[in-house]
């Protein structure tokens, strides 16, 4: 049986994935061992890792209930990073995807879980060298992260069209805002939680899954968002890599809002309606971002997905003064209103160079440099 751990309800913790890049014409670079080696010669107490394939790497913050105290740590692991990557040579980046490497081209990293990924799912691993963004909610039990897990399905096309920023792959443009999901949705664990009602109907799933060899673990479920018992959180996962240091705060700060609603509203029926036009809600997201329709199976209607997220943060306001998140409330809705986007900024970027280097190359500086309260638009 999972034992789901107990934490600090509406706490937070983000992780994020980054590009390692050389400098010659910024492709990705198997840098991350000379990275991690040169950022360990300094003393720090910061959650820095390899992650699937050799031109990526991790960064995870601490447990926080404050988002401003986030991004003082965020900026503190950024400035230890940088300064380990220019002694390299090397340049760091956010984003989705990165715009034109080859994903034959990329090496997995030696670790075992890694490995044994490659294994099952053979060139998948290593298409799966794309970049994103999870978010941790604590909850203080397992029927509290179900019921969230259910509740943030419905705001999931949210996540996606506040964080797209990957719409070139392997030298083209998708057309899309996040070409990074087509990634994830290979995967056969990959979608959604199914409809249980709480945790112990959520552990008897477990076990059937177990039993039947498909699963040894939660990270084996690839989904949208889930439930992470040993750390008593719900993790959602469907941000892409923002290519600021300030966006993912962001979100994190839209994900403990809605929390605060779902916990405090104690609802505890689960809403087969939003699963029923999930996957449809979720590729308007991802194809057009601010621009998607999403459909409501349980009136029989469609909205703009601007016009829900703006509706859905105006409702916020109760929660947003609750937790002090009254100024990353207003940036949010200035983007939305304004539809500022990382995808279009990247797109803006490539119509006026030409080129994918230069894409790259100035989403490096970006991330690397940018100041808090810049954006890309």
């Amino acid at each position: 049986m999972l034992e789901f751990n107990h934490s600090q309800p509406l706490t937070l913790g983000v992780e994020l994935e980054l590009m390692i890049l050389n400098r010659r014409d910024y492709n990705l670079t198997r840098g991350s061992d000379d990275l991690l080696l040169q950022v360990n010669r300094q003393q720090h107490g910061f959650d820095i890792k390899p992650e699937i394939t050799q031109g990526m790497i991790e960064i995870g913050t601490a447990v926080h209930s404050d988002v401003n105290k986030m991004l003082e740590e965020i900026l503190a692991i950024r400035e230890l990073l940088v300064s380990s990557a220019r002694k390299l040579n090397l340049g760091l980046a956010g984003g989705g995807s990165h715009p034109f490497q080859h994903w034959d081209e990329q090496r997995i990293y030696p670790k075992e879980r890694y490995h044994l990924v490659s294994e099952l799912y053979g060139y998948l691993a290593k298409q799966f060298t794309v970049y994103g963004q999870h978010i941790h909610i604590g909850c203080p039990d397992g029927d509290s992260a179900v019921r969230l897990t259910h509740y943030l399905a419905r705001y999931i096309p949210h996540f996606i069209a506040l964080s797209a920023s990957s719409p070139f792959y392997q030298g083209v443009d998708t057309l899309f805002q996040t070409s990074r999901l087509t990634s994830v949705n290979a995967f056969p664990l990959s979608g959604c939680m199914p409809c249980v009602n709480n945790w112990e109907q959520f552990n008897d799933y477990f076990r059937r899954m177990a039993n039947l060899g498909i699963v040894a673990s939660m990270k084996d479920f690839y989904w949208d968002i889930r439930p992470k018992p040993e750390y008593g959180t719900v993790e959602i996962r469907i941000c892409d890599t923002p290519l600021s240091v300030e966006t993912p705060v962001l979100l994190a700060a839209y994900a403990q809002m809605l929390a605060h609603r779902c916990l405090g509203e104690q609802q505890d029926e689960v809403c087969q309606e939003h699963y029923l036009t999930y996957s449809y809600n979720r590729f308007q997201a991802c194809r057009f971002g601010f621009d998607g329709m999403l459909v409501d199976a349980g009136n029989n209607s469609q909205i703009g997905l601007q016009e829900d997220l703006v509706n859905t943060l105006n409702q916020l306001e109760p929660q947003a003064e609750a937790l002090g998140n009254q100024a990353q409330l207003a940036a949010l809705r200035q983007r939305v209103l304004k539809r500022q986007s990382d995808s279009a900024w990247l797109r803006q970027v490539f119509d006026g160079s030409g080129s994918l280097s230069e894409v790259v190359r100035q989403q490096s500086e970006h991330w690397m440099y940018e100041a808090p309260g810049v954006g890309v638009n």
